[in-house]
């Protein structure tokens, strides 16, 4: 039950972050790093502390009273994690929501997955599952091919989108993605993949202020709101000042003040951009509380993501005008990361 019940969560949350980046699309007239940052100020720093209020009342105390090294090297994951969740946005923007997705979520599967466990095989840690202790389960066995599976499908996503560079004008892809550039959208998807991983880093690391919150009476269920207010003050740090830096110079300071532009709507929607990201990490919070920060939380998070954002690629029509070839490609991709969440939840109940 407990493995299904995680499985429910981390599918809730990979879907509020598929999707989120669908309300940014309505924001007219301003420019990235403007609708980036003040949807940022919502899912890095407003949003996550109330939530923490609702679910871990005395949480300031919490995070005051925690060791200077559990915080700082808290906080130094979710300035890692910034750079990859800014280069996040630039990936999707050049290859577009199904291939942006699959390659940048693929290489954060790969790494937030199988390095905290090949970590624990070098220093081990009570409680904590290592390589070792996975390959010596039957169900540690299913978890792991189950992140190859994943991974076969995140390559075959890919695989189709090579199809689609090969196969449209350049007319056809800027008509689907606009700013389509596969070169500079790969290179671009690999760094934020892997620097992505580091908030999982970042939640192992945080742990420390979770169990404190389990230990004053408050629902582990929740526990994790705790760890993020800290993690997620690092991303906000790292994209604050990238933002700021890009407002100085594309001189877009004005697109906040600018009454031509519809200034209430774009707070709004990216608002709710920024809500919805942070939602994803409450759910994951939950279904982590359930199956452990193990590399089966974080494949099956990341595997729900691809799937919603290949789903929304599908509505966004980014692979009309592909042959009937690439298409199936895109769809096996998909079938195989189904299959894979389906192992991974197989592998927690044994």
């Amino acid at each position: 039950m407990q493995a299904v019940l995680g499985i429910i969560y981390h599918t809730i949350g990979g879907g509020f972050s598929g999707s989120f980046y669908m309300p940014f699309s309505k924001v007219r007239g301003w420019s990235w790093e403007s609708y980036w940052i003040v949807g940022g100020l919502f899912s890095w720093l407003l949003v996550p502390p109330l939530a923490a209020y609702l679910t871990i009342p005395d949480f300031p105390a919490i995070i005051a009273s925690a060791d200077f090294g559990t915080k700082s090297i808290t906080f130094m994951m979710g300035l890692l994690w910034g750079i990859g969740g800014l280069t996040y946005g630039l990936g999707v923007r050049y290859l577009g929501m199904s291939l942006g997705n699959s390659v940048v979520l693929g290489f954060s599967s790969a790494f937030g997955a199988l390095v905290p466990p090949i970590y624990y095989n070098f220093h081990p840690v009570e409680g904590k599952a290592s390589f070792t202790d996975m390959l010596a389960s039957a169900g540690g066995q299913l978890v792991l091919l189950g992140v190859i599976v994943c991974l076969l499908g995140i390559a075959i996503s890919g695989r189709a989108g090579m199809l689609k560079e090969a196969e449209l004008s350049e007319e056809d892809k800027k008509a689907s993605v606009k700013e389509f550039s596969l070169a500079k959208g790969l290179i671009i998807a690999v760094i934020s993949g892997i620097l992505s991983a580091f908030f999982n880093y970042g939640i192992e690391a945080g742990k420390p202020l979770a169990d404190e919150a389990v230990a004053q009476g408050s629902n582990p269920l929740f526990q994790n709101n705790v760890t993020y207010v800290v993690l997620l003050w690092g991303g906000l740090t790292t994209n604050f000042l990238w933002c700021m830096y890009l407002n100085a110079k594309n001189r877009t300071f004005g697109d906040y003040t600018n009454k031509s532009t519809p200034i209430a709507s774009n707070v709004l929607f990216a608002g709710i951009a920024g809500t919805m990201w942070f939602l994803q990490f409450f759910f994951y919070g939950m279904g982590e509380s359930k199956l452990g920060n193990g590399a089966s939380s974080w494949i099956t998070h990341m595997a729900t993501i691809i799937l919603t954002a290949n789903m929304w690629g599908l509505y966004l029509k980014e692979w009309s005008g592909v042959s009937a070839r690439t298409f199936r490609t895109f769809v096996a991709g998909i079938v195989v990361i189904l299959v894979s969440i389906v192992l991974v939840g197989i592998g927690n109940s044994l």
